[in-house]
């Protein structure tokens, strides 16, 4: 058995876990999540922000603090979308190499494809849906999309995620007005199309869906009063479902967002863009239900540390 730890850094949140790998099995010791929004502003101006890198580095300290205590063998940082895209992103990794003692790894889309793809299947067998797997994780500056069954065949990440869409078309409506869900919808089928030149995502028989847009869509469409993680993890959510779902989040306020109960504070304004991207993957590849994923990107680290 080998304790590791796992860090992944994306543009909305910041998340850790610490598990014990042995062999095929993967036990949680520690799973945590802060809501730090280090993307915010980047699709704008093109670098991470002072007040963003703090809020970043004060959840990291206390990852650091839980990973000493919990005795991890191995330690792995991935950071994602929004410091790929920072000019400024030898500032983040200065202070990710003070806090853990070693350097995040800015992966490529690509890669960041692959770790999810990893996280996500190994427990499907026991569900057996059809392969292959269009595997989607819908981070807050990106979104990738991983073709296969038993390994990756196609991977392609666009730059469509729950923050980046926000802030470009979303963020000034309180709700948003028909014309910015236009403008919203025009760009996010516009990276589909990209997704189509190099992933053969009609191949797929099963959507799988990762990343916090996606579970909270889940809660809200089974309607619980709060968020359970054992319910939304591999539960089967309708295209319909989605669609419902999405609409209502489009037309709430963000008062009435803030009052449902799966929402976390800190989705509750970017929570809109992230189930229209979700809306529009399952519209336009003709999927009629997802299966919901709470492991991921975090979990294809942590299994890279066995």
């Amino acid at each position: 058995m080998t304790r590791v730890a796992a860090v992944d850094c994306g543009t909305n949140s910041v998340r850790l876990l610490v598990a014990d790998v042995a062999g095929e099995t993967l036990t949680d010791v520690e799973r945590r999540m802060e809501i730090v929004r280090l993307g915010e502003g980047v699709d704008r101006t093109g670098r991470l922000s002072d007040a963003a890198l703090d809020r970043t580095f004060t959840a990291m300290r206390g990852y650091a603090e839980l990973i000493e205590r919990h005795g991890a063998e191995k330690v792995r940082v991935v950071a994602t979308s929004a410091t790929r895209d920072a000019a400024n992103r030898d500032a983040f990794v200065a202070g990710v190499v003070e806090i853990f003692g070693t350097a995040p790894e800015v992966v490529t889309g690509e890669e960041e494809a692959a770790l999810s793809f990893a996280g996500a299947t190994r427990e499907l067998a026991e569900l057996r849906p059809a392969r292959p797997y269009l595997v989607v994780d819908i981070g807050g500056g990106s979104t990738e999309f991983v073709l296969g069954g038993s390994s990756v065949r196609a991977a392609r990440s666009v730059d469509i995620g729950c923050v980046r869409m926000t802030e470009r078309h979303l963020k000034d409506g309180d709700p948003p007005s028909p014309g910015q869900i236009s403008a919203a919808v025009a760009d996010i089928d516009a990276a589909l199309r990209l997704v189509r030149e190099s992933v053969p995502v009609d191949e797929a028989r099963t959507l799988v869906g990762l990343a916090g847009s996606v579970t909270t869509v889940a809660g809200i469409a089974l309607d619980l009063p709060a968020y359970d993680s054992d319910r939304i993890h591999l539960s089967r959510i309708m295209a319909g479902q989605v669609h419902d779902v999405t609409r209502d989040l489009l037309h709430a306020s963000r008062a009435e967002r803030s009052e449902i109960g799966v929402m976390h504070p800190g989705r509750v304004d970017v929570i809109g863009a992230g189930a229209l991207i979700l809306d529009r993957i399952m519209r336009e590849f003709g999927f009629g239900a997802v299966i919901v994923s709470e492991h991921d990107i975090l979990d294809g680290i942590a299994w890279s540390l066995a």
